[in-house]
């Protein structure tokens, strides 16, 4: 009775004692034809009748032969009927495994024995080499193979054809030639697996890598109906069918969680492929080969990237492979499949519970209990960030504190949330580093509770949005748009600075230089690229002279006009679209178009500083720790009508003054500096104006 291989050795073991009596069948068949072969035919120096005759006779059928074959047979039998119950006994054998996933016939199985043999015996070579009479030939050929394995003409022309390059053994790669292109090979991976090792093929490791599934789906931090949705659609295929789904959305967005968390829901590991390498498209069916081997589904990252002629080759892959292929990018997908069952999902942006959930489940083990819930709602709805950007900005923390050999701090959080945000915005705006704060800005106290209230409407959006509903009633219109107007110098840009300081975000400077074109259309492209990298930057855009850029609408009188009337429409609507916080400073209201001053949620006014705001300005420009001598901070308020900004110039070149002419800060050091600083902007210096000592 047949029982079961003990394991995959045994059965390989049988395999080769098969082989082995194929081969004594060859060589037994050579013998007798040589044996029968006319003395004058074996020196080869001509032909004659004798040979002419031998050539034409049949020498298959003779009974020692026949006699073999049923042996053999017997054995392919019995090895059939045990490897059926080793795999009906949840026992590997890789042999018959390779059959299912390729569709193997018998005879393709044995070639593959017969490839397998000297990679296991040595002997194997030398028999090889008896057998096609030469001692060079150590591997095996398609002539040896059809030697072995048929016992009659019509049996080796019919089995030409599993030599094809259309048939599974090359089409897969399952076999290969070697350099001469005779000489045939198992490939390596094929090698491996058939030996127990299921490893990736070495040739993909620079573009490939398996994920482990994702058996929590609450680890997967996107809209939870959304994921509902997908996962009954895949269901519906399960890991084998023919489904491609492409999820768009930005880097870090959870896409590959998702396909992790679809994975643990089908039970099968995750074959990840960077479609951005540069090999990967020469080594696509090399990976769909791959995912058959392990029984994988397919996730495709950057699939964006490429042209409609790999989407053509992708659909061919998966209509003959099979399973599940996940495409990934940030483009809307654009081909289209005619005969494969193709999902495009887009992945939002998450929201602040999402992004909060994330946070928490980055931050266990971090903080005590307390403090994880109050950070992540905190960072939750001050940074923007995907799924994917908190795990690495928690990573950078980490290490922060690492080189500081300390514990993480609400700081190093920020400052990784900071890092984190799209730093592409920094190409095309001046990143300004906020080092002012509150004490350092000089405002009638009206103007300072405005600014303030500006910080909490940062701080307390997501309260309002998300938990008291008003993000279902607001279409657009949802980011924070603030006007500052004022003289020169009065502080709108130090006002910037001390709002980033506060809320622990970047501030960028806009070039209007670099942004307004004379070229049609131009203008427009640079304000979505900015209004594009800003979403997605965690930054306080900041547009100084904003009148430039937002200034009123004109009647049409030429082509100019009307075009220039097109970029302030299309402003109008980047603006409402925006979502983040937006900063416009300008010197004159007036000169704002009104339809952008309805839509700004503040309208803060700068004004110059009266003698008593003045003289505390002069005050907060002395570092601590400069030298100073008798200054009259009342005199320079009274006598000087300037505004903070010239007065941050003035002591600048008092100080330098002062540091070639004894190295402390005098009353005649500062006047000095004003006269400079008068004579720059045009203001008329009165000698008669005396400090008396």
């Amino acid at each position: 009775m047949s029982t079961a291989y003990i394991h995959n050795y045994e059965h390989l073991a049988h395999e080769l004692d098969k082989l082995d009596q194929l081969i004594s069948h060859r060589a037994a068949a050579l013998r007798q034809r040589r044996q029968s072969m006319p003395e004058d035919a074996r020196n080869k120096l001509y032909i004659s009748y004798e040979e002419f005759d031998w050539l034409l006779t049949d020498l298959s059928a003779l009974p020692p032969l026949v006699e073999r074959r049923k042996q053999i047979e017997s054995l392919h039998d019995e090895i059939n009927r045990r490897s059926k119950i080793s795999v009906a006994h949840g026992i590997f054998l890789p042999m018959a495994h390779l059959e299912r996933l390729f569709t193997l016939s018998p005879f393709e199985l044995q070639a593959i024995i017969i490839c397998l043999a000297p990679e296991l015996r040595p002997k194997y070579h030398t028999l090889y080499a008896y057998l096609q009479d030469d001692m060079t030939r150590q591997k095996p050929r398609i002539d040896l193979i059809l030697d072995l394995l048929c016992f009659s003409e019509p049996d080796r022309w019919q089995a030409r054809t599993y030599f094809s390059d259309d048939a599974p053994l090359f089409r897969y790669g399952l076999l290969r030639y070697l350099d001469d292109q005779q000489d045939l090979q198992l490939d390596p991976r094929i090698l491996a697996y058939i030996l127990g090792s299921n490893r990736i093929d070495e040739r993909l490791t620079p573009v490939c890598r398996v994920l482990e599934p994702l058996q929590d789906m609450g680890q997967v931090f996107i809209d939870s109906q959304l994921k509902t949705r997908i996962t009954r659609l895949v269901e519906q295929y399960g890991s084998s069918g023919k489904l491609t789904l492409y999820l768009q959305g930005q880097q870090g967005a959870g896409k590959r969680d998702l396909a992790r968390g679809i994975c643990g829901q089908l039970g099968c590991p995750l074959l990840y492929l960077d479609a951005s390498a540069p090999d990967a498209e020469a080594l696509l069916q090399t990976v769909f080969r791959e995912t058959l081997l392990l029984q994988a589904a397919l996730y495709i990252d950057h699939a964006d990237s490429h042209d409609e002629r790999f989407a053509r080759r992708l659909e061919i892959l998966v209509m003959e492979y099979g399973g599940l292929v996940i495409l990934a990018g940030e483009k809307a997908w654009m081909s289209k499949f005619d005969q494969l069952a193709f999902q495009s999902v887009h992945l939002p942006a998450a929201d602040g519970s999402l992004r909060q959930a994330a946070w928490e489940n980055a931050l266990q083990g971090s903080f005590p209990k307390n403090d994880v819930i109050a950070y992540s709602a905190q960072l939750a709805h001050q940074f923007r960030l995907t799924p994917g950007q908190i795990k690495a900005a928690l990573q950078s923390a980490a290490h922060s504190s690492m080189m500081s050999n300390r514990a993480i701090t609400i700081n190093d959080l920020h400052a990784a949330c900071r890092n984190q945000s799209n730093q592409k915005l920094a190409e095309i705006a001046l990143k300004i580093t906020p080092r002012c704060h509150w004490d350092d800005i000089i405002l009638p106290e009206s103007t300072l509770w405005q600014l303030r209230e500006i910080c909490n409407h940062v701080k307390y959006r997501h309260r309002i949005f998300s938990e008291w509903g008003f993000d279902a009633k607001l279409t657009h219109g949802k980011g924070l748009s603030v006007l500052f107007f004022g003289p020169p110098g009065t502080g709108k840009t130090l006002a910037a600075e001390v709002i980033a300081a506060e809320l622990q975000l970047d501030l960028y400077k806009v070039d209007l230089s670099g942004v307004v074109s004379k070229y049609i259309g131009e203008t427009e492209k640079n304000l979505a690229r900015i209004f594009d990298e800003a979403e997605s930057s965690n930054a306080i855009l900041f547009f100084d002279e904003a009148d430039a850029l937002f200034g009123k609408r004109t009647g049409i009188a030429d082509a100019h006009d009307r075009y220039a009337n097109i970029e302030t429409s299309y402003l109008l609507q980047k603006m409402e679209e925006y979502e983040g916080i937006a900063i416009l400073a300008t010197n004159l209201r007036e000169n704002m178009d009104e339809s952008f001053v309805r839509r700004l949620r503040f309208i803060i006014e700068f004004p110059f500083p009266d003698a008593i705001n003045r003289a505390e300005i002069w005050k907060a420009q002395f570092p601590s720790q400069v030298p100073l001598g008798d200054i009259d901070y009342e005199f320079l308020a009274e006598q000087f009508p300037v505004a903070g900004g010239h007065i941050k110039n003035i002591v600048l070149n008092a100080a330098f003054l002062a540091a070639q002419d004894g190295g402390r800060i005098q009353m005649e050091h500062l006047l000095d500096g004003t006269r400079q600083e008068f004579e720059k902007i045009g203001k008329l210096w009165n000698e008669g104006m005396v400090w008396a000592k």
